[in-house]
């Protein structure tokens, strides 16, 4: 379950960090004697607009950041750090002001500290020194207050593979991500466009900073990401050529170290390839450490690929006699889709159900436009849809994305989601406009505003309301659990009518009911969550060992 999975997964991203202290990379800086070190000046004009030279940081009335930096590594890494060093900052006391909450025992620290030291123990030697020396620039904003955990560039660097770690030691559980193209038939217009919701979730102040990044590097080719501070990888982007790149988790064993995390791999293929071909040789040059699927879209092909990756082999599956093509959470090509892992996760997870959805609404709509794009990354409904309950994980949007994204590469136009999930404006941008000589001017949002897709009307609903009301519920509720404490039965009765489709609302009531040994009330619970749709085999089979332990009770 996704709030057992966000406790344990922050004690993760937590301990990489304090793992640093014994790493025997403790002491390595990149290779920076060929750039100039001379940090930027920054003058701030408003608490939403800062500037440095050409280079700018702005949040528009959506509350999205937009960052335009250039330069070689160094002054992009230096120049994105002056620039959002207040963001930063608040980044990181978003992680570490909770150590105390999440891994209050110093004993437990300890262990697991000792046991993951050995995960980044050579992270840097799987780093390229461009991207090393971009991080080291950024890392020169963060702040002091945690140098006892570890210095400034390690804190940095092993943060990028804190989404690698998490996922493999968590078993996918992080990020239930889903994306799709269609082009040729399938497309409005017979161009390639792409959609997809990045459902990577910490807590809600992770996202609240959303950062859309264009980059003009003096190598490589100049792109968008959408980001967060302090982080230089790629998880969602574009670049001037009109290539894109997205990536979704697949099934991985438990890695012994730590090599080229994803999202670098992804930022190496966005920068520096311009077709299909360009991104699969990047690829095969790198060696991970998790398995995931890479979507890589691109304008010269007029087509979508995915570039599917495990630490031990790469295959690239290739729709050649369709004109659209679905990812979720398993793997579809030669090399993987019969592995032992791979079939477990189709048997037993989400991904299936949500590809299947995505299939279902594909058949619904012919002609795949933004707006269409849009509506399919918002659906919160099931398959023949049926009502889910809202924040089941089973849903294309399960209202926990960091953020929803849509490209037109051969337009170079791109749609990102503003706040709360992807239910807020997407905010269209035009690479070709954005990335032609720079002015000095006091800059404006770069977003095209006529063509920009309106905001769920989801929000306006009673219905959200009362998701939100839930979710605050639904933390007093495990907060029940986990101190055994008497639950008032009014409160149980609210909690379940603010989300009533929910299996989970059911289950925990029943799990409250069975520790209090009201067996009746714990079954009647038990039996309700059976008849809703439960999101992976093992839950709904939890479920059933509590009801037969009640048959012999």
């Amino acid at each position: 379950m996704r709030n057992q999975f966000v406790h344990i997964s922050f004690i993760f991203f937590i301990l990489i960090f304090v793992s640093c202290g014994t790493s025997k990379s403790m002491h390595h800086l990149p290779e920076i004697s060929n750039y100039n070190t001379v940090k930027p000046v920054v003058t701030k004009h408003s608490n939403a607009l800062f500037t440095s030279g050409k280079n700018s940081l702005l949040k528009n009335k959506q509350g999205l950041w937009e960052l335009y930096v250039e330069g070689d590594p160094l002054e992009i890494g230096l120049t994105t750090g002056a620039l959002s060093d207040s963001l930063l900052k608040k980044q990181e006391q978003i992680f570490f002001g909770r150590i105390e909450d999440i891994v209050p025992s110093k004993f437990q620290q300890n262990l697991l500290r000792n046991f993951l030291k050995w995960y980044n123990r050579k992270l840097y030697l799987n780093v390229p020194n461009e991207y090393q020396t971009e991080i080291y620039g950024v890392s020169q904003y963060t702040s002091q207050d945690f140098n006892n955990i570890a210095p400034q560039y390690q804190r940095s660097l092993y943060l990028h593979a804190a989404h690698d770690i998490g996922h493999a030691l968590q078993d996918l559980a992080l990020v239930g991500c889903s994306s799709f193209a269609a082009w040729g038939e399938k497309s409005e217009n017979g161009d390639l466009i792409l959609g997809r919701n990045f459902d990577f979730y910490v807590n809600d102040a992770f996202a609240e900073n959303k950062i859309v990044a264009f980059i003009n590097p003096k190598e490589g080719y100049p792109f968008m990401t959408v980001t967060w501070p302090g982080m230089v990888g790629t998880v969602s982007g574009m670049n001037k050529e009109g290539l894109t790149v997205t990536i979704n988790a697949g099934k991985s064993k438990i890695p012994i170290i730590a090599k080229t995390p994803i999202s670098i791999l992804t930022r190496e293929i966005l920068q520096h390839a311009k077709n299909i071909d360009e991104a699969v040789v990047i690829a095969k040059k790198r060696q991970l450490f998790v398995s995931e699927s890479i979507m890589v879209g691109s304008a010269h092909d007029n087509k979508a690929v995915l570039i599917e990756v495990s630490p031990e082999k790469m295959d690239v599956f290739d729709v050649a006699n369709s004109n659209q093509l679905i990812c979720s959470n398993h793997f579809q090509s030669d090399a993987f889709k019969n592995d032992e892992r791979n079939l477990s996760q189709i048997a037993n997870s989400h991904s299936k159900y949500r590809y299947d959805r995505m299939q279902e609404l594909f058949s619904e709509n012919p002609k795949i436009n933004p707006k269409i794009a849009s509506d399919i990354l918002r659906n919160k409904d099931g398959l023949q849809n049926i009502a889910l309950g809202y924040g089941n994980e089973k849903a294309l949007n399960q209202l926990m994305a960091h953020h929803g994204i849509i490209f037109k590469p051969k337009e170079k136009l791109v749609w990102v989601s503003a706040n709360p999930y992807q239910l807020g404006e997407f905010v269209c941008y035009n690479l070709d406009s954005i990335f032609k000589e720079r002015k000095t001017d006091l800059p404006v949002s770069f977003e095209e505003e006529n063509l920009n897709i309106a905001k769920d009307p989801f929000l306006e609903t009673t219905a959200f309301l009362n998701y939100q009301k839930f979710r605050i519920e639904d933390h007093k509720m495990d907060l029940y659990l986990k101190n055994k404490t008497k639950i008032p039965f009014a409160f149980i009765q609210n909690y379940q009518s603010l989300n009533p489709d929910y299996w989970v609302v059911y289950y925990k009531a029943g799990l409250y009911f069975y520790e209090q040994k009201y067996f009746q009330f714990a079954q009647s619970n038990f039996e309700k969550a059976l008849t809703k749709e439960i999101t992976t085999v093992p839950d709904k089979e939890a479920i059933e060992k509590y009801l037969k332990k009640l048959k012999r009770k």
